[in-house]
């Protein structure tokens, strides 16, 4: 038998990373970074303290604030957990 760890379901880690900071890219080319509130089954996703961002020589550059927003899981390209942008 080996020793090798198996993975974590992606839910799993999804779920570990409420009230954290996440990185949600979606299939318009979208990039939106916020804290994670919710996510179900399908992993429809709620972020408070979202804004939209641009990539700028390499660097997030906010584009919009939008408060509060609730992201498909249909429309999510990945997510990134424990994201913070630096102020």
């Amino acid at each position: 038998m080996s020793s090798q760890s198996r993975a974590e379901s992606p839910m799993k880690v999804l779920r570990s990373g409420i009230a954290k900071g996440v990185l949600v890219k979606v299939k318009s080319g979208s990039t939106y970074i916020g804290r994670l509130i919710m996510v179900d089954s399908t992993m429809n996703i709620v972020l408070s303290e979202c804004k939209e961002v641009a990539w700028s020589n390499g660097d997030p550059e906010p584009v919009a604030d939008y408060g509060t927003v609730l992201i498909r899981g249909s429309q999510i390209v990945y997510v990134a957990v424990n994201y913070e942008l630096e102020r």
